[in-house]
């Protein structure tokens, strides 16, 4: 079981702290921290990132850098959920572009915990682009 809170400040900005202990300003208004929303991209940028990673250094491929970003449309209406978010994996160092596309299917199909959620809602695609490093 995982548990976390977030504690109100003032307007709507809140405290949010989780099992791992690390502090997080929440902040509906955008003004004094990340919205829930805005969380939610960064947490599927992090989950997938972590995947890819994992993936291509048991394959003892050479990647020198990852960039994860997300770009994502929501609904007009609440609660208005994330319904298109692509994701663009930025990819640095003299990697096997296959390796890295399996990587990037695995983690959508097999391993990311936040992109199988969010798939209820949204239609996530994916973009690679290639830096050599």
């Amino acid at each position: 079981m995982t548990n976390a809170r977030a504690t109100w400040i003032e307007k709507q900005r809140f405290d949010g702290i989780a099992d791992s202990g690390h502090k997080i300003v929440v902040d509906g208004d955008k003004t004094a921290g990340t919205s829930p929303m805005e969380l939610v991209l960064i947490g599927l940028c992090g989950c997938t990132g972590y995947d890819v990673v994992s993936i291509l250094q048991k394959k003892r491929e050479p990647f020198t850098s990852l960039e994860v970003r997300a770009e994502a449309e929501r609904a007009p209406n609440p609660p208005s959920v994330y319904t298109q978010i692509k994701l663009i994996y930025r990819v640095g160092g003299r990697v096997t572009r296959k390796a890295v596309e399996d990587a990037v299917r695995l983690s959508k199909e097999k391993y990311c915990s936040v992109s199988a959620m969010l798939e209820k809602t949204a239609k996530i695609t994916a973009e690679i682009e290639y830096i050599d490093a």
